[in-house]
């Protein structure tokens, strides 16, 4: 199976370069490109597209609208951020749009296509100990858990559950948690998957999010 790629940054150049690694690439293919936020969102009415790789700095509609336009659409691509420093209040600000992940732009090409294929498979691509930091230095940005909206929604949540989320939102992986908990791998995932259906969360980032948002976890300390 293909997976269609959609190059969005207002670099010809940058986008060249991606295309190439892209192209050499037996299972991916670069169906569209576009300069900013607007040719995007156009390119995607006309075009199937699976995974976007989204610059933020573009002119008319920078990647951070375009990827909450984006993903309040149905059924739509997942999007990969391009980002030039992992702590940036723009990769914080895309995550919370909507975004799978992010990465840097001069990412080694092997770890662009495993993130790319990552994403389309349903993983989140952020590195557990960078989400951390974004999330620590950018919590003040954060309203306070119990004015949010969505709080109640945890209450869905069993006990395990909750554990399981706390330990997500720490960055740990399923492997981790399993080790921490003393559960099988296997049993960790069905615990993350009923709290994203519960919750209505597409991702492991967004999971991580939401416990900040919501008190369940603080910065800096432990939830």
């Amino acid at each position: 199976m293909t997976i269609r790629v959609m190059l969005v940054d207002d670099q010809m150049l940058l986008r060249t370069g991606f295309r190439m690694v892209l192209a050499a690439q037996p299972d991916m293919e670069v169906v569209a490109e576009a300069g900013d936020g607007v040719e995007a969102l156009q390119a995607l009415r006309t075009t199937e597209v699976d995974v976007i790789l989204m610059d933020v700095r573009m002119p008319k509609l920078d990647g951070v609208e375009t990827t909450r336009r984006v993903c309040a659409e149905a059924d739509p691509p997942k999007v990969l951020i391009l980002t030039t420093f992992d702590l940036d209040e723009y990769a914080f600000s895309g995550l919370k749009a909507g975004a799978s992940g992010f990465m840097l732009k001069d990412v080694p090409p092997g770890d662009l296509l495993a993130a790319i294929r990552a994403v389309h498979s349903g993983d989140a691509v952020v590195a557990p100990s960078t989400t951390r930091r974004l999330l620590d230095r950018f919590a003040p940005m954060l309203p306070a858990g119990p004015q949010q909206p969505r709080h109640k929604e945890l209450e869905r949540l069993t006990d395990r559950e909750r554990e399981v989320m706390v330990l997500v939102a720490h960055g740990l992986s399923n492997g981790e948690i399993a080790a921490r908990l003393v559960l099988s791998e296997a049993t960790v995932k069905t615990h993350v998957g009923r709290i994203l259906t519960k919750l209505g969360l597409r991702d492991r980032v967004q999971v991580v999010v939401l416990a900040y948002e919501t008190g369940l976890v603080r910065a800096g300390g432990h939830g």
